[in-house]
């Protein structure tokens, strides 16, 4: 269809762009660090574009990032319900800064080992976007688009916007809070539904390298519509999930 096809030239051109971007700045950033950094999260449940990924139950998730500049790659996993309930990505990208906006573009693989199929499940996504911020306010906006996504859906699109505010001092003279709230909608070119998502936020931050946050899930899918993106009939359900982070 042709607004799919200028989709697609519109996220083409913007990692044309982002790499340009890179080989014009690189010199500018000789001098900077190797830096490797990581956190770990434990989650009552595990949402992606508030569809449970672990069928509703809890999740660990570690993550490593490795940072020069503003080129970054990074190496997720968690628990999942699919494949043999192991979930492990992979991103790379660049973050160029202009102002008060961080841009990122990056490539982002999602592998589930041993999901059955000749192909698996496993698939890619171009991520193109940026944050503005100012003050205690940061705005989002970003695409995801894939060519492939789980090789049945075939090409795959979502776009989310996303606000933040960050407030002054701190709660009980321990939590710096924040709250944050994102709305997306994700498009399929076969078989499963597209649809809309969203979540809001309070997030916790204590003892410098800690942080918690409760958020509330939901999604425009009704169950039918859930089971065939996501296997179960009330994966898609709306629920208050919580979540305990360390970074290190």
């Amino acid at each position: 269809m042709a607004w799919r096809d200028r989709e697609v030239g519109i996220v083409k051109s913007c990692v044309l762009a982002a790499a340009l971007i890179a080989g014009l700045v690189l010199p500018a950033h000789a001098q900077n660090k190797l830096t490797l950094s990581g956190s770990a999260t434990f989650a009552t449940d595990y949402m992606f574009r508030s569809v449970s990924n672990t069928k509703q139950y809890p999740a660990v998730q570690p993550e490593f990032d490795l940072t020069y500049g503003m080129f970054y790659a990074t190496l997720w996993g968690s628990n999942t319900a699919y494949g043999k309930n192991i979930e492990t990505d992979g991103y790379v990208g660049i973050t160029p800064k202009w102002k008060d906006i961080t841009f990122n573009f990056a490539f982002m693989y999602y592998g589930y080992p041993g999901a059955s199929g000749t192909k698996g499940i496993d698939y890619y996504e171009l991520r193109a976007g940026g944050s503005w911020t100012k003050g205690p306010w940061t705005l989002g906006l970003n695409n995801y688009w894939s060519p492939d996504n789980f090789q049945a859906f075939g090409q795959s699109d979502a776009i989310e916007g996303s606000v933040a505010y960050a407030f002054a001092g701190k709660l009980f003279n321990f939590f710096s809070p924040s709250v944050s709230g994102t709305v997306g909608f994700q498009s399929y070119q076969e078989v499963a539904a597209d649809y809309t998502y969203w979540n809001l936020g309070l997030t916790l931050g204590f003892m410098k390298n800690w942080s918690a946050d409760i958020r509330y899930y939901d999604d425009t899918y009704n169950t039918t519509q859930c089971f065939v993106q996501s296997g179960g009939n009330h994966n898609c359900d709306a629920r208050a999930v919580g979540t305990i982070r360390a970074t290190f």
